[in-house]
């Protein structure tokens, strides 16, 4: 029952159920790897709102060795939705089982790549800090996407903006009184308690990974990061392995039938 779990979390089958299991977990991945990286970069790498917002600000100031340092970001992190989008069409045109375990497996070497050689990134500083937060752009990039293109675009799963304002959204029609029998045959209003509940789960599994991964992170530093990325092994590993044996399988009776 739990590898059954584990394993729809990245089915190409799609349900609002596994969008919302899958949006979960992988909000508390960024949660947790955002506030790691603060730590370590003292950057947030998750969204793009305040880097943009950085860029016109030292485009103003005339800094413009921070503007492309911000571009740059930018950049990693649009290559990094654009890599998941690529992998994922890929996969859809094959019918493969793993089109969004794919990219999962890719996030998940770069996050133990980033865990297992952290460590020893404070050897200069200049360059290691600009690579780390490349790394770390690319990879919510990466991420956004594969919750983007599995749920077509329900859920997000790196930044709480549209999380909390649809949460907001909600409440508030949830505490609007509808007294007005004449108004209410017409313009009922009327919360969606589903839509409440997923999108309060998620921004609880973000805060939770947050602070997860800052405590962790602070006490033991990168490799505090290797865990997740098992994890996110573990669950890609299971599509990807369901195609390797249909594509042994396919490859045993396609030599039994040339014999």
């Amino acid at each position: 029952m739990p590898i059954q779990f584990i394993q729809l979390l990245t089915s190409a089958q799609r349900s609002h159920k596994t969008n919302i299991q899958l949006g979960a977990y992988m909000a508390f991945v960024a949660g947790a790897v955002n506030a790691g990286g603060f730590l370590a970069i003292a950057r947030y790498t998750s969204h793009m709102s305040g880097i943009i917002s950085a860029i016109g600000d030292d485009l103003a100031l005339s800094n413009f060795i921070s503007v492309l340092g911000g571009i740059s970001l930018l950049l990693s992190f649009l290559l990094g939705a654009a890599t998941t989008a690529i992998i994922v069409n890929w996969g859809h045109r094959r019918k493969i089982h793993s089109e969004f375990a794919l990219p999962l497996l890719v996030e998940a070497i770069l996050l133990l790549v980033f865990g297992l050689v952290g460590a020893n990134l404070n050897v200069y500083l200049p360059l290691t800090v600009p690579a780390i937060a490349l790394l770390l752009c690319f990879v919510m990039g990466l991420q956004n996407a594969i919750v983007t293109k599995a749920s077509r675009a329900e859920i997000r799963t790196t930044h709480m903006t549209g999380v909390i304002t649809d949460i907001g959204i909600e409440l508030g029609k949830l505490i609007y009184w509808n007294k007005s029998e004449e108004a209410n045959k017409t313009g009922y209003v009327k919360a969606n308690r589903e839509k409440l509940k997923a999108h309060s789960f998620i921004f609880g599994m973000f805060l939770f990974g947050g602070i997860i991964g800052a405590v962790s992170f602070k006490k033991v530093g990168y490799i505090s990061v290797v865990p997740l990325s098992i994890s996110l092994v573990f669950i890609a590993g299971l599509q990807i392995y369901r195609d390797i044996r249909s594509a042994l399988k396919d490859r045993v009776q396609s030599g039994s039938q040339g014999n």
